[in-house]
């Protein structure tokens, strides 16, 4: 398992996702929550390959579950480990201190 120090932006909008959606949280409700809450397009594969990348450095741990009545094919659910919250919160602290004492912020 490699150690992440930090979360780049997509692979923050993913923990931020997976931890609004709770036990619900599998690929393709990940991709729905964050092009909802982003108002970006999301392709399924980036999601996919930010999971993967998510749960090798130990960040998230997934599940198979057996498709239910109707579902054509399992479905892997995510949740995010301890480590994952630890690093989402820090990134905000980071973020927000950041912002900290800006009054105005112009595009020139």
């Amino acid at each position: 398992m490699e150690r992440k120090a930090t979360l780049g932006e997509f692979e923050h909008h993913v923990i931020l996702a997976a931890l609004r959606l709770g036990d619900e949280a599998y690929t393709a409700s990940i991709l729905t929550e964050v092009e909802r809450c982003t108002g970006r397009e999301v392709s399924a594969a980036a999601v996919y390959i930010a999971l993967r990348r998510l749960e090798q450095a130990g960040l998230v741990r997934s599940r198979l579950a057996r498709a239910q009545s109707g579902e054509r094919r399992e479905r892997r659910y995510v949740r995010v480990t301890p480590a994952g919250v630890r690093l989402a919160r820090e990134a905000r602290r980071r973020f927000v201190r950041l912002w900290d004492g800006l009054t105005v912020v112009t595009a020139e």
